[in-house]
């Protein structure tokens, strides 16, 4: 568990501007420092967020989306096929990469949540005002929160560290059970929803806020099947007022306007640094299809053609959906085997607005206000208030073009179109895989997905697609077993 202590050692410091993209740290600060500018602290907060920044954009989206339903690869032998492609066929094993990478990035961002709390309670801090504070605290609770649901819904129950701790210490640290990373996570976003609630005049665009910390906590309270908190918690935030559905779908992905209307918080990206920048599309698009799709002829692609949209997906939109032309595109090419076809790709993400190479600005959504919507109408499906729960669906399916009225479901049939309305509404922004497990689907979708996956593509491997429940945690590390002594998951 290196990065408990390595984070440490990479709390960052840059210049400071109005602009929040560019408040991200890269330089480090001494960790013998003390803090004791509001400047420090609001540096320092930014730094939170960078390891997510670094993840999303690189191995998130493999754990969390192309292992879904929703997505596969276009066969290219030369490229990624140990790391990623496996991880799509559910073989899965603990010296992949990506589990490794994503552990370290993710343990990294949590060292720096510790650091901030740890730090903001020095005395003689100049604060021109406390709400600066709160907002940092806020921030803090919000992030180590999402750090450890991303974890624990990859790996169960994780090495659970809430104090900034040395490396004798870290080695030490042993894995805490699922409830008690949920318990921690819960604690962490009453707090941070409480100190974002005390920091409302000085909130700003791009950062975390107060709502979103009350949307994440329905979206565990959800996953715990807590329903009645989850109703008043999901409900407090449509009541709030703060966030509404964008009248256009095809606005939330927008690079060049950026949408705070409908999405609660994003991971912020920006064409402005290599740093800063995405590159979704750049892994996404056909490889074959050279600049065509990414508007960029001199980028070379070859390790492209990541999360392709599924035959699954395809059919999951209904006739007339808007959403289904703007989350996927198609290019008519050369394929993989030398045919010309349509090709598809997912098309959320665009090429750079200005940038002349492959930095890209287009935000990560990780909670909008559709998400609210359809996790209310869940939680009241659930609680036997089906009637209740249909005009938010309806609102949501609205909006895509599905005018006609939702009537005469009963719970089982509710449950069933939620399912398939988050399936389209949220494609490739790595919900589809969490929303699997937490209905309890992914072993029976998985595997029949998988039969028809390997009926389409004569590339995968035989082994491919045998989905076990154990397969539904992913394997720990094995540098942290091996050196850190992390019991590992079953059948890994």
């Amino acid at each position: 568990m290196k990065t408990l202590i390595l984070g440490l050692s990479l709390l960052i410091l840059s210049g400071c501007t109005n602009k929040f993209l560019e408040l991200y740290p890269k330089t480090t600060l001494n960790e013998g420092n003390f803090y004791q500018t509001e400047v420090e602290y609001i540096l320092l907060a930014n730094g939170t967020y960078v390891p997510m920044r670094d993840y999303e954009k690189t191995f998130h989206w493999v754990l969390a989306e192309l292992i879904s339903d929703n997505a596969s690869f276009q066969n290219n032998t030369r490229t990624g096929e140990a790391s990623r492609g496996v991880i799509d066929q559910f073989i899965l094993t603990s010296d992949n990469v990506a589990y490794s990478n994503f552990w370290n990035l993710s343990y990294n961002g949590v060292t720096r949540c510790n650091k901030l709390l740890s730090e903001l309670e020095r005395p003689n801090v100049n604060w021109s005002k406390l709400s600066y504070k709160d907002r940092c605290a806020g921030e803090a609770y919000f992030m180590r929160a999402l750090y450890y649901l991303n974890l624990v819904r990859q790996f169960g129950g994780v090495p659970l560290v809430l104090t900034p701790i040395g490396s004798q210490e870290a080695v030490n640290v042993k894995r805490g059970t699922e409830d008690e990373i949920y318990a921690s996570i819960i604690s962490d976003l009453k707090q941070a929803a409480t100190r974002f609630a005390n920091a409302r005049d000085v909130e700003e665009t791009g950062r975390a806020n107060e709502q979103a910390a009350l949307a994440l906590l329905g979206k565990v309270y959800l996953t715990r099947k807590s329903y009645a908190e989850a109703e008043t918690t999901l409900k407090s935030v449509i009541t709030a007022g703060k966030y509404s559905l964008q009248p256009n779908y095809a606005d939330l992905f927008n690079p060049a306007s950026k949408d705070y209307k409908e999405t609660i918080f994003a991971v912020q990206y920006s064409e402005n640094s290599v740093d800063l920048s995405s590159r979704f599309l750049f892994w996404f698009a056909p490889h074959t299809s050279a600049g065509a799709v990414t508007k960029r002829p001199n980028i070379n692609i070859i390790g492209a053609g990541w999360n392709q949209p599924t035959q699954d997906l395809i059919n999951a939109f209904e006739p007339g959906d808007k959403r289904k032309d703007v989350s996927i595109g198609f290019w008519t090419g050369v394929d993989w085997d030398s045919q010309t076809r349509a090709i598809p790709y997912c098309a959320k993400y665009k090429p750079p607005v200005s940038a002349p190479d492959d930095r890209c600005s287009d935000n990560l959504p990780v909670l909008r206000y559709s998400d609210v919507l359809l996790m209310y109408a869940e939680t009241l499906n659930e609680l036997g208030r089906t009637s209740e729960a249909l005009p938010f669906v309806q609102q949501v399916r609205t909006r895509a073009g599905l005018t006609n009225p939702l009537t005469g479901l009963d719970k089982t049939a509710l449950q069933t179109l939620i399912a398939k309305e988050r399936q389209v509404e949220f494609c490739f922004e790595n919900q589809r895989w969490y929303d699997l497990k937490r209905t309890g689907k992914a072993v029976e979708v998985m595997n029949a997905h998988g039969l028809r996956e390997k009926a389409q593509k004569t590339f995968l491997y035989p082994e491919a697609y045998t989905v076990t429940p154990n397969k539904l945690v992913a394997p720990v590390p094995n540098i942290e077993v091996l050196v850190n002594k992390i019991a590992q998951n079953p059948g890994y």
